[in-house]
């Protein structure tokens, strides 16, 4: 009886009053981890439609379940540097959910990288791939090593050993990681090589950002960056706007930023600025992507290394700053968190005419509320950066079928991929009375597709 009185109760809530309740026990259970809470309620402020149409997931607990990873795995990661000194790093793999397949989701390695960080990044994972409308579930992970200083050799050590434990972990058909901040090409070769080892198995679908000549998808590196420009164009058009034209800013100068730099200029914009973690470069003339591929992905250099190729170009040391400069459009590529209040309003007064976040929630809540205020278009990761996990799992049906698409058919079904989401999007923003708001339409309808898989699993 008593039982059968709670849920009712819990039923006769207003959907707004679940969905703060539930929150606060979310915060309650996860004391100081700010960047998880900020994803939670994100999605969370979206939902109250959604309860109020289905009061099944109420009913079922829905909300609770998918914002309780399934498993939160932490270890210890011992290398030893060049000079034979032992050094001890954090490892991190949360496999959030995995209603709609294996997990799926990059690692980082990065010094900021927390519990915290990984959470709110493997939260999101969960409702991005399910936009893809691919079988991937959500998970992420990475360390807080810094490769950057560091020698091949150092690098290679240090992932073997974060691979010695991981390899526990993951599997074609139980979790694939990918890379993210801090792994690229060379850094999944090591992990994959110590995969191999430890499995004495050629698994090729265990990671995915493989090199092309070992089993990655062409395209995939590319795949963040132009997936976000794809979405955005999409969303550009139904205002009658186009990238053709206009100026863009693009912070940041990993894959995400130099391949939507590339697709934006390929579209017929003229980028003007990005930037890394030691500042930005702004080229009046028009940023030669090509210089910054060079310097980034080959010399390994920063970025202000640009003005010695480019004179006409100025270089700041307040990586920020970049948001000053008057644009049409803003690529925020680098990290959460990179455009607060003050960045917000500095676009606002310079004109932008819209926004799409590349990166993993770049904007803070008070950014976007200043910008949709404003009437800014704006595109959220969730839906405008899905390209880069898209791809993956293309690389992993490619991994099964031991075929390689060509770069021309994988970077034609990525294209049709981020239309398919934009379509979803706008379609479900209006089904639930948010017509044109994306941030709505993506949440819910990310949401939507993974809640009822749960319910058709029941109690999972």
């Amino acid at each position: 009886m008593q039982v059968s009185e709670q849920k009712s109760g819990v039923l006769q809530q207003s959907a707004l009053e679940y969905i703060k309740a539930t929150h606060r026990k979310i915060k309650d259970r996860n004391p100081g981890e700010s960047e998880f809470l900020q994803a939670t309620w994100e999605v969370f402020d979206s939902l109250q439609p959604v309860f109020e149409q289905h009061p099944e997931y109420v009913e079922e607990g829905i909300l609770e379940r998918i914002s309780e990873p399934e498993r939160f795995i932490t270890f210890r990661v011992t290398w030893e540097d060049d000079n034979g000194i032992v050094h001890v790093n954090r490892g991190y793999r949360v496999q959030f959910n995995s209603t709609l397949g294996p997990f799926k989701g990059g690692l980082r390695f990065h010094p900021s990288l927390t519990g915290s960080v990984v959470k709110f990044l493997g939260f999101e994972q969960i409702f991005k791939n399910a936009l893809t409308g691919l079988p991937i579930g959500g998970g992420k992970g990475g360390s807080d090593f810094d490769p950057k200083g560091k020698s091949d050799r150092e690098i290679m050590r240090f992932c073997q050993s974060f691979m010695t434990e991981l390899s526990r972990h993951i599997g074609p058909d139980i979790d694939v990681p990918a890379g993210d901040i801090g792994v690229g090409k060379r850094e999944i070769g090591y992990l994959f090589g110590q995969y191999k080892r430890i499995r004495n198995a050629f698994e090729a679908g265990v990671f995915t950002g493989k090199n092309p000549d070992n089993g990655g998808s062409l395209i995939r590196k590319e795949a963040t960056g132009y997936g976000t420009v794809y979405f955005v164009e999409e969303m550009l058009k139904e205002q009658g706007l186009s990238f053709a034209g206009s100026t863009v800013i693009v912070s940041g100068s990993g894959n995400v930023s130099i391949y939507a730099m590339e697709k934006a200029t390929e579209f017929g914009a003229k980028v003007i600025a990005c930037s890394d973690s030691e500042g930005y470069i702004y080229d009046p003339d028009g940023i030669d992507v090509e210089t910054v591929k060079q310097l980034k992905e080959v010399e390994r250099k920063r970025i202000y290394h640009y003005l010695e190729h480019h004179p006409n170009a100025r270089f700041g040391n307040d990586k920020s700053e970049i948001w000053t400069i008057p644009c049409d459009i803003a690529l925020p590529c680098a990290t959460q968190n990179e455009i607060g209040r003050e960045s917000a309003e500095a676009l606002v007064d310079n004109g932008i005419k819209a926004l799409g976040e590349g990166a993993n929630m770049p904007c803070d809540d008070e950014a976007v509320r200043v910008l949709t205020h404003n009437q800014v278009l704006f595109a959220p990761a969730k839906a405008a950066n899905a390209g880069g996990v898209a791809v993956s799992a293309m690389e992993m049906s490619q991994n099964s079928m031991r075929y390689s698409w060509t770069a021309e058919e994988v970077d034609a079904k990525l294209h049709q991929v981020m239309k398919t989401i934009y379509k979803n999007c706008m379609e479900t923003a209006g089904k639930y009375g948010s017509p044109g708001n994306l941030i709505v339409g993506a949440n819910i309808a990310g949401f939507k597709k993974v809640a009822d898989a749960m319910l058709d699993h029941g109690l999972s």
